[in-house]
């Protein structure tokens, strides 16, 4: 269950405040406490990461970012996965990896919890899609889906064995069948 706490905090006060577990997330006006993800939600996670990231990072192409703080616009949003081309992280001058991310990601991925409204988490996979993300994915373990979103375009729901659309650049071959396929862990 999705709570809301309703605060008349600005954007810059909650960031202000400490990082809480689960985490908060800052929508419309409004805190929003996600909930702790479970096990399907941390295994496909932690597999959809090393998996781009295996194929990105030492090309430096992009990265991805397991649970990163996006603030931008009015919101400050925690995606599953925030995956930023390699060009667009904000490298300090020393060049390492900030603790702020003040932009929107390139390709933000959701993974549905059985406790989360679809609603809230594509409202967010929109707003980030209307501040410049190039890509979002909302992935539905129960449904065994991944419904797709690209700017400017309808949604488009992904099953079994088709090919999944990735961030332009990466070289990534992936059906929502072999997605899923992680969900089986070796004995």
């Amino acid at each position: 269950m999705t709570i809301v706490i309703n605060q008349s905090l600005s954007l810059q006060e909650f960031l202000k405040l400490p990082e809480t577990k689960p985490v908060r997330e800052y929508i419309n006006g409004e805190i929003i406490t996600k909930p702790m993800p479970k096990g399907k939600h941390s295994r496909l996670q932690l597999r959809l990461c090393n998996t781009i990231n295996d194929i990105t990072e030492n090309e430096k192409i992009a990265y991805a970012f397991p649970e990163l703080r996006c603030s931008f616009g009015v919101r400050s949003v925690v995606p599953d996965i925030a995956v930023f081309q390699w060009s667009n992280i904000p490298f300090t001058t020393d060049g390492e990896v900030p603790n702020d991310f003040l932009i929107p990601p390139d390709w933000t991925i959701e993974i549905l919890s059985p406790e989360q409204s679809p609603i809230r988490v594509i409202d967010n996979i929109l707003y980030c899609l209307n501040h410049g993300c190039l890509l979002g994915w909302l992935i539905d373990p129960e449904d065994r889906s991944i419904l797709i979103f690209r700017p400017q375009q309808q949604p488009e729901l992904f099953r079994d064995d088709q090919q999944l659309q990735v961030l332009e650049g990466i070289n990534l071959q992936l059906t929502v069948d072999q997605i899923f396929a992680w969900l089986k862990m070796n004995h």
